[in-house]
Formats: C-alpha cells, structure tokens, sequence
C-alpha cells in the first residue's frame, strides 16, 4: 500500500553509509526530502544524488534535510558519497524493506526500482511525492519549489 499526501512518515530503520542506524524517530522535528532511487554510480542516478548535493545549501538554508535511499549496500554507500562528494545520507535499503513500506513503484515499464521523492514537514506529514523516472534534475527543482511555498 502506498503513501498518500497527508499521510504520516512510516515507521522504519536503516543504517547510512557510516554504519549508523538512522529510524524515523531521527527524521520527525524536521523537515525532510526522501529520494528512493534505483541504484548508486548508474549515470541518472549520479545525476541525480549530484544535484542533490549541489542544492544541499539551499535546502539546509530552509531546514531541510536530505536523505537518499537505495537497496545498495553501506559500504556501496560510503564509496559512491566519497566518490562523488555528497554531503547528506544515504540509506541503505538492501531488502526493500523501506521502499516496499512507502508503496514506491517500478519504474522503466517495470524494469527497475523507481525514483521517486518524498517531502514530509516537520511533523511527518507527507506534503509532496515527486515522479520523473527520466529526469535527474527535476526531483530537486521541485522539492525546492514544496518549500519555498510553506516557508513563504
């Protein structure tokens, strides 16, 4: 079953890619972007936690955490953020556990796991889910745009 807009974060665990457990309790108080994406140092995929990491600063600016969650492991984790300089989490996801708790489908006609990005207020309530399989960018542009509008 999969989230809705109004629902409330789901209740989960994962480790990041320092090895540290990191569960919903950790994420509630803040506003947080979620992005489940299919699979670390694929060129979208890189594209897309890269612009994620270059628009960091104007989330942060508006308290916004970042987070994003594949089925790649910790240490998978750990060598794409140094690779690739991220400077938010990662989680990993190996068994789907999370991506299954929040409903995310197939993307690519069923082929892959999809990208899709969730954006929650501080209390947990889910204000946006962001969809473009194709489109690296987009995710971020638009959960900027979430924001600025409640920050307003």
């Amino acid at each position: 079953m999969a989230i809705t807009i109004g629902d409330c974060i789901p209740d989960f665990k994962g480790y990041n890619q320092f090895g540290a457990e990191i569960s919903t309790s950790d994420i509630k108080g803040k506003n947080t972007v979620l992005f489940f994406y299919p699979k670390d140092d694929t060129y979208m995929c890189t594209r897309e936690a890269c612009s994620f990491r270059d628009a960091n600063e104007d989330f942060l600016l508006h308290g916004i955490q970042v987070i994003g969650i594949s089925a790649d492991s910790i240490a998978q984790h750990a060598a794409f953020t140094k690779k690739h300089g991220l400077n938010y989490m990662l989680l990993s996801d190996e068994n789907n556990f999370i991506r299954t708790l929040f409903g995310v489908p197939r993307g690519m006609m069923g082929l892959l796991p999809g990208r899709v990005t969730y954006c929650f207020d501080e209390h947990g309530k889910l204000l946006s889910i962001i969809e473009a399989s194709l489109s690296a960018e987009y995710h971020v542009q638009e959960a900027l745009k979430v924001y600025k509008v409640i920050k307003s």
